[in-house]
């Protein structure tokens, strides 16, 4: 079951992450690759086939062997295939954020729609790109922040910044 964030300490948050072991589809070399006819819409929700996948588990399952290779390209990796899966936006949404501390010490972890929890930092950085906020999941895959996250975010930048230039 999806973890409540706001139930949890960063520590806590910081030990389920380090407790989630993904398969090492960076090191598989598949032999052959085909199309999975799947796609990822902006909105983040998975579809087979125009179907819409609205199993959690199987989208948990089917997140973890996404791989992006250096042409940007995205694929499901299995040790003996790959499988090109259409991205329209980001592969993952951040959902969910809590924060913990102020300042320059303020920890900020996110709940993405596959249920994986990412810590951001120097590992898993936060980018603005045509006004949206993005954070880094691991090796190129990027989570969109939803609204409701980068509400949250904001806030805490005008808190901490209110003399900022507001746009």
């Amino acid at each position: 079951d999806a973890p409540d964030l706001s139930k949890l300490s960063l520590a806590d948050i910081a030990e389920l992450v380090a407790e989630r072991k993904l398969p090492p589809v960076e090191s598989w070399k598949p032999a052959s690759s085909d199309d999975s006819e799947m796609r990822i819409a902006a909105d983040g929700k998975w579809y087979h086939q125009g179907g819409e996948i609205t199993r959690p588990a199987m989208v948990r399952a089917f997140s973890s062997l996404l791989r992006r290779d250096a042409d940007g390209n995205y694929w499901l990796v299995t040790p003996q295939q790959k499988l090109s899966i259409k991205v329209d936006d980001a592969p993952f949404v951040a959902v969910e954020m809590q924060s913990e501390g102020e300042g320059e010490q303020r920890s900020l972890a996110f709940r993405l729609n596959s249920d994986d929890l990412v810590v951001a930092g120097p590992e898993h950085a936060i980018e603005v790109r045509n006004d949206l906020p993005y954070l880094h999941v691991r090796n190129g895959l990027w989570a969109k922040l939803s609204r409701s996250a980068y509400y949250d975010l904001a806030e805490i930048a005008l808190e901490e910044s209110p003399t900022a230039p507001h746009v």
